[in-house]
Parts: C-alpha cells; sequence; structure tokens
C-alpha cells in the first residue's frame, strides 16, 4: 500500500511547505509515540503523507488537538475536499459507493444532529448497563470454546464479541448477524485505486450494499422496537434518505464492531507488556473500570479521526491550511502529551483524572462510548479471570500490526495460558468515576 513513486505537488499546498513525514510502514504502525513525541516537540501542526499518496495536515497535542476537535470552521462534509485529495483519497469507497459515505462521520450540523437523535437512545448508558448479563453471557460462551494450553485470542474472541454484542444492541437478526459476521466484517480494510486487490474490493463492496438492501427489507416486513427497524422507519416517513439509511447501517456494522476488536488487541498487547498490570487485574477485578480508562488512553485503535475540512483558507495555530485540505487529528499523539498527563509513556492505573480523547471529542464524540467501555471491562475481565497465567505464544516481533490508516490492533494474538477456569457470574464492573470520563455519552455524538 505504500506509493511507489511520489505525487505530483498538490496546487494547494504552501510553496515554503515542509517536506510531508512519512505516515506509514511497519515499523511506524507498530510503535508511532517516537513519531508522534518527536512531532509534538516541533510544534502542533505537521504536514504528513499517507500510504495512497494523499497529504494532509496532522494535529498533536492535547490542546491542539481538543482546540480542532471543536473549531466550527473544519467541517466533515466530503463536498468540502479539494479536488487533490478527492482523487487521491483511499481510505474510503469510490463514488460509486457513495451512498455508504453518507453517514455521520461525513456529515455537519443541522444534518448531523438530526441524523444523530436516530441512534443515540440505543447507546444510553442506563440501556447498556441492563444489558450487561447478556454481554457476560457472550463472552463466557465464546470462552467455554476455548481449547486447553493456547489460542489466538483475535480469531477465537475479540473478532466475534463486539459483533455478537453489536447484534443485540442494535437488532440485527440472528441470520443476517451470522451472514455478516462470515462475509464482510473487513470489507473497509483500505486499497488504493491501483492496489491489485481492486476488484475483489469493489466486489465485496457491492456484496454489502445487496446485503444491506435485504436487511432493509426484513426491517420493513418485520418491524420491532430496535434501532435498525426505527431507522427503517424513518427512512419510510421521509425523515432519512434512501443513502443516508444505507449509510448509516453501514456505518453501524463497521464502526460498531471494528474498533473495539481491535482495542480488546491493542489492550491485550498492552497487558502482556505489563505483566505486573496483568496479576494486579487478575486479582482485583473492582480495577477494571480504571484500568480500561487508562488502556484507552496509553494505547487507542482509533489512532487518528477522520478528515475535517476548512471552506476558506484558514490559520491553525500559526499554520496556513489552504480550503479543502484534509486536517487529521492524532488521538493517540494527543493522549501522551506530557504537558497534560504527568509520565505520559507509564502505564498507571491509579491515574485521576484521564480525560483522554480516545473517543474523540465535541459533537463528534462517540455515541458509542458507554457500549464500549462495557465491552472492554467484560472481555478483558473475562479472559484475565478465565485463563490464568496468560502470556504470548510468540516473540512480540512476531506480531502484525493492521496496516489501517487510522486504526491500531494487530491481526492475530496467540497466547498461552494455564487450565481454563469456568464460566461464573461475576461482579459487574461499575462505569468509571464521572471525573474521569469528561464527555458524557448522553451529551456525546458520532464517532471520531
Amino acid at each position: 500500500m505504500h506509493p511507489t513513486a511520489p505525487n505530483p505537488p498538490d496546487a494547494t499546498v504552501p510553496t515554503d511547505a515542509p517536506d510531508p513525514v512519512p505516515l506509514y510502514g511497519a515499523d511506524y504502525k507498530r510503535d508511532p509515540y517516537p513519531l508522534y513525541a518527536r512531532l509534538r516537540d516541533r510544534g502542533p501542526v505537521h504536514r504528513v503523507r499517507f500510504p495512497s499518496g494523499v497529504c494532509a495536515w496532522l494535529v498533536t497535542g492535547y490542546d491542539a488537538a481538543q482546540q480542532a476537535l471543536t473549531d466550527p470552521r473544519l467541517g466533515k462534509h466530503h463536498s468540502r475536499g479539494n479536488a487533490a485529495w478527492r482523487a487521491r483519497a483511499s481510505i474510503m469507497p469510490e463514488p460509486q459507493h457513495s451512498q455508504l459515505q453518507v453517514h455521520l462521520l461525513h456529515q455537519d450540523p443541522p444534518r448531523h444532529t438530526a441524523m444523530r437523535r436516530m441512534v443515540t437512545d440505543a447507546f444510553a448508558p442506563q440501556r447498556v448497563e441492563a444489558l450487561r448479563p447478556r454481554f457476560q453471557e457472550i463472552a463466557d460462551a465464546l470462552l467455554d470454546r476455548f481449547a486447553a494450553g493456547g489460542a489466538d485470542l483475535v480469531a477465537e474472541f475479540a473478532a466475534h464479541f463486539p459483533f455478537r454484542v453489536l447484534a443485540e444492541v442494535i437488532g440485527l437478526p440472528a441470520e443476517f448477524a451470522a451472514r455478516f459476521d462470515r462475509d464482510w466484517g473487513k470489507v473497509v480494510q483500505p486499497v488504493g485505486p491501483t492496489d491489485p486487490g481492486r476488484p475483489a474490493y469493489e466486489a465485496r463492496l457491492r456484496g454489502l450494499q445487496q446485503y444491506i438492501a435485504d436487511l432493509v427489507v426484513h426491517k420493513r416486513r418485520a418491524a420491532r422496537g430496535d434501532l435498525l427497524s426505527r431507522l427503517v422507519l424513518a427512512r419510510d416517513a421521509g425523515e432519512l434518505t434512501p443513502e443516508e439509511l444505507d449509510s448509516m447501517i453501514f456505518q453501524l456494522l463497521v464502526a460498531g464492531q471494528e474498533p473495539v476488536t481491535n482495542q480488546i488487541s491493542t489492550a491485550l498487547v498492552t497487558l502482556l507488556r505489563h505483566p505486573e498490570h496483568l496479576a494486579a487485574l487478575a486479582a482485583r477485578p473492582e480495577l477494571l473500570p480504571r484500568a480500561v480508562e487508562e488502556l484507552l488512553r496509553h494505547d487507542a485503535a482509533f489512532e487518528l479521526t477522520t478528515w475535517r475540512f476548512f471552506a476558506e483558507d484558514g490559520e491553525l495555530h500559526g499554520t496556513r491550511i489552504p480550503a479543502g485540505d484534509s486536517v487529521i487529528v492524532s488521538l493517540c499523539a494527543a493522549n501522551r502529551d506530557p504537558r497534560r498527563f504527568a509520565d505520559a509513556d507509564a502505564l498507571d492505573f491509579d491515574r485521576s483524572p484521564n480525560p483522554h480523547l480516545a473517543f474523540g471529542h465535541g459533537i463528534h464524540f462517540c455515541p458509542g462510548a458507554a457500549l464500549a467501555r462495557a465491552e472492554l471491562q467484560i472481555a478483558l475481565g473475562t479472559l484475565v479471570r478465565r485463563l490464568p497465567d496468560l502470556g504470548l505464544a510468540v516473540p512480540e516481533g512476531e506480531l502484525t500490526w493492521i496496516p489501517a490508516v487510522l486504526a491500531r490492533g494487530v491481526d492475530r494474538l496467540p497466547v498461552t495460558y494455564g487450565p481454563p477456569a469456568a464460566g461464573c457470574p461475576m461482579a459487574t464492573a461499575r462505569p468509571a468515576p464521572a471525573s474521569d470520563t469528561p464527555d458524557a455519552p448522553d451529551a456525546a455524538d458520532a464517532a471520531c
């Protein structure tokens, strides 16, 4: 996915702009934090290049990130992007699949506000808490299938648990859940316009569009009170366009599952690097809420936000940004900013307050934050409780970090463990104290 030759310079880039910093490669994906530290030391805004060749302006540093994420001049709608960006941005489906790209992540107020109201009730903290026992059953059922001695925690747990939870929350019928889990769970892994895998990628997107069409027909015939049914009824009432309905379902199925899969794997890698913290978590499950917040801060699966654009030429922390150029915020760089977090590179389960930006900030703060927190608490708590003496089965250098542009996670995580413990009722971990969760989900918005 790396460019084979330099791209021609963007006509909109100031002539005195620095050469872009490459934001790709195996070393970068394995550990981006040394690069982020160097960039933070230079200043808050940097020109970077992605694997497709598209260039963007990267925001680092905690204060700069918060300001960018709430800057009313920066919009998300793709119509703001310049021609060079539209021609080369490859982390999203191409124009023929644009009906999948008008969801919340790519909307601005007031349309964004109206669409957001349609989904927030399904992910409200009170509803998530009521469903915790069911989520625990799902986690235990997956662990019950583990063989003695070892497993791949991605293939056998993290790749399935978040999606099965999501299906319960949004009302995805069992037959559709099985079909999606089998055929389209990784459909949005990015490829460039000339990538050899492009035809297969396009075919999978066409298949996913047919899947969504079939799901809409099913929900219209058997509408219930679940989120998917409500969205279909909103479309029939004229509150959503057909493209908005398809796109929102697409976002729910992908953004509601894959980031949590990646965050489980990333958190587990962190814990395996810090066996003393892993042992503390196994011995003291009451640490889970605060531990999850610190694991999110220490290494977030949503590494970078999606694009934002100035409608007119603007200045961001002293850097001139041409209209239509993409502005991206590094959430991971912000979360390791020593000006905001003492001993920022250390893992500290006693860190409080912990106002990390792993779920974004402002109107695009993740509406599923309460659900993600519950999933992480249950997943990690169940794994460390039921798999004693958990350890990596391979040298850490053999782990492969996914090449996704915006996300962090490993594609497999082989581990060893002692005789698995039986499933049993476990005290439900309560949410972290309000002071540790700076953006309350009931005041939140769409995923970063």
